[in-house]
């Protein structure tokens, strides 16, 4: 059993930090790369590309709504092409960053508000989609969710995400929160041995719910995301 440990990634921006990406860098194997539409900046996509080429580590792109006030967690109304081109700016600006690294785009995972509209509205799924075709890349989505079939239907191949900070209600949607809320080593560490080895993931109510598993999310900006990060390592570790 391989899963991958990815991570959200490079939502710094000028002098004001987010997250130890120096830190996780050296414990995860996808980083997700933010791309300056929610955080980041040239010189902070730069720097983290080119940490991920240092340890070893897949890049593919994060983009978001056009919402840097609101870190990206608030829902935009945006025409479906309207949508596709900001998605296809956003990576074509991290993609410039990989080329002169010599890295490869490695797939493509919307951020925040845009993930969570993805869920459930058809006409924001296929944008994205489309954006992730022009590219020839795959779409990172979560089970149980609309997002994945119609990421299919496009003929876009999906890899399939779970979480372990973020909480789940009982439609299998995770909750995105404006900042996230500090969960320990030991509950992110079940969930992920759940995720990967039970093909489960347990809801806040306590119900569990069945999903597929490729690669397991720890957010950078998570409290304790470092510790977190090395205890779903070695959960990982164990099962494989």
């Amino acid at each position: 059993m391989t899963i991958d440990l990815n991570c959200d990634m490079g939502e710094a921006y000028g002098i004001y930090k987010c997250g130890d990406d120096a830190g996780i860098m050296p414990l995860i194997s996808v980083a997700n790369v933010a791309c300056g539409f929610h955080a980041s900046d040239p010189s902070v996509m730069r720097q983290t590309v080119r940490l991920a080429k240092q340890h070893g580590v897949r890049v593919g792109a994060h983009p978001s709504y056009p919402d840097r006030d609101g870190f990206g967690r608030r829902r935009m109304e945006m025409e479906a092409e309207e949508l596709t081109a900001c998605i296809i700016y956003q990576v074509g600006a991290l993609k410039g960053f990989l080329d002169a690294e010599g890295m490869a785009l490695n797939h493509i995972k919307p951020h925040g508000a845009l993930y969570g509209t993805a869920w459930r509205d058809e006409n924001v799924a296929r944008a994205i989609a489309r954006a992730a075709n022009a590219f020839a890349v795959p779409l990172m989505a979560m089970s149980g969710t609309g997002m994945g079939n119609w990421y299919q239907d496009e003929g876009v191949d999906v890899i399939w995400e779970t979480y372990i900070d973020l909480e789940y209600n009982d439609d299998g949607e995770i909750v995105i929160t404006r900042q996230h809320k500090p969960v320990s080593v030991e509950a992110a560490a079940a969930q992920a041995l759940r995720s990967a080895r039970d093909g489960q993931v347990q809801t806040m109510s306590g119900k569990l719910l069945d999903v597929k598993c490729e690669t397991i999310c720890v957010h950078s900006d998570t409290p304790g995301a470092v510790e977190i990060a090395w205890a779903v390592k070695n959960a990982l570790a164990s099962v494989a």
